[in-house]
């Protein structure tokens, strides 16, 4: 399941995928413009994470994502420079997607916790805000 507080409208949104079940376990499927917003241009994810350990501090330019805990559960903190949120997704039939220009933080990772994330582009550095200041400076300005 997936718990949130205070959600994003319009920039986060929770993202329910369908399942098939039988005596032999569960299957769920993902088919990019159809489950998730946008076609899906790259697959990713994180897994050994320590329990200690903070990943993401990070927001995107054009970049959108669905984030998923394959296994385990972990905490996504979203904050879209005005409101700030949390997520703990722990169901791997449930995403979380975060629009573009949303600062991202990812933390409290269960023992064995496995993160999967669609994205919506390939690759590219020059795409990320990581220090957060610069972030604000362009969400203040409404920069698209």
């Amino acid at each position: 399941m997936i718990e949130q507080n205070t959600p994003l409208a319009g920039h986060v949104r929770l993202i329910d995928l369908p399942v098939v079940t039988d005596p032999r376990g569960d299957l769920t499927f993902i088919e990019g413009e159809r489950h998730v917003p946008f076609p899906i241009r790259r697959v990713y994810y994180l897994y050994n994470v320590p329990v200690d350990a903070e990943r993401g501090g990070h927001a995107h330019r054009d970049l959108e994502q669905v984030v998923f805990a394959l296994s385990g559960s972990f905490r996504m903190k979203i904050d879209d420079g005005k409101n700030k949120s949390e997520y703990w997704l722990r169901d791997p039939r449930k995403g979380l997607y975060i629009n573009r220009l949303i600062w991202r933080e990812m933390d409290s990772f269960s023992q064995g916790a496995v993160c999967m994330v669609l994205a919506s582009h390939p690759y590219d550095e020059s795409d990320y805000f990581r220090d957060y200041d610069d972030f604000m400076v362009v969400v203040n300005e409404g920069v698209k």
